[in-house]
Order: C-alpha cells, then sequence, then structure tokens
C-alpha cells in the first residue's frame, strides 16, 4: 500500500499544480481583457487620451495585487481610411500571471480591445 501511495502521489500533486496554474493563466489574461476594455472605454471618449487609457487599464491591473503583474499598457488613436473614414481607439495591454514555481517563467500574456472613438454630432447633422 505505501509503495502505490508513493508513486502514485506526485503524480495526483502534479496534476493538482498543473491545474492550479492553468486557472492562475486564465484568470490573468481575463485581467488583462478587462483592463484592456477599460483603457480602451477611457480612451474613446470625446475628451479621453491614450495616457488617460493607460492610467486606468494600469491601475484595473494594480487593483488584482499579483495575480498579474503589469508589463505594459499602451493606447493609441487611428484612423481608417476605408470609407467611410473611422476613427478607433485601439488599447493593447500585456500582463505576467502569477507562477506557483518561482523557477517556471509563464509566457506574458497580450490582449488588445479596438473600439470607436465617440463624436459629438448635433442634433440634424449627419456623422
Amino acid at each position: 500500500m505505501a509503495v502505490s501511495l508513493a508513486i502514485v502521489f506526485p503524480a495526483v500533486l502534479t496534476m493538482v499544480l498543473l491545474v492550479v496554474q492553468a486557472s492562475l493563466w486564465w484568470y490573468a489574461a481575463q485581467v488583462a481583457l478587462s483592463a484592456a476594455r477599460e483603457g480602451a472605454d477611457a480612451g474613446r471618449v470625446q475628451g479621453g487620451s491614450a495616457d488617460l487609457a493607460s492610467w486606468r487599464a494600469a491601475d484595473f491591473v494594480r487593483r488584482f495585487g499579483t495575480l498579474a503583474q503589469l508589463q505594459e499598457a499602451k493606447g493609441a488613436k487611428s484612423t481608417k481610411a476605408v470609407p467611410p473614414a473611422t476613427e478607433s481607439f485601439r488599447m493593447t495591454v500585456t500582463v505576467r500571471p502569477l507562477s506557483l514555481l518561482p523557477v517556471i517563467h509563464l509566457p506574458d500574456i497580450s490582449r488588445s480591445v479596438e473600439a470607436p472613438v465617440e463624436k459629438f454630432v448635433a442634433p440634424g447633422q449627419q456623422p
């Protein structure tokens, strides 16, 4: 009995650690996506800027402590030349997920969100 337990226990423990690590990776990916959405919402409004969007995304990630460490948050406005010409805001957030074992370095996770920039249109005018 003790020999079979000594053989099976490390395999079961490894499987449990793999499930927990995969869950932490998935959670960090969701944090990155939500932070990108927060940043895009801040940057696409009238008067919004890339600096404000980056700050909002970084602040969102910081609220999660060490579960996801912010590596980069950058946003930029772009204009598409395809008619009709539309201006959009793209936010990209890169995080590093928490690793259970310090010797294992997981790859960074990057998520992007693109949203149209809001425009004020007076009543009766065409956008």
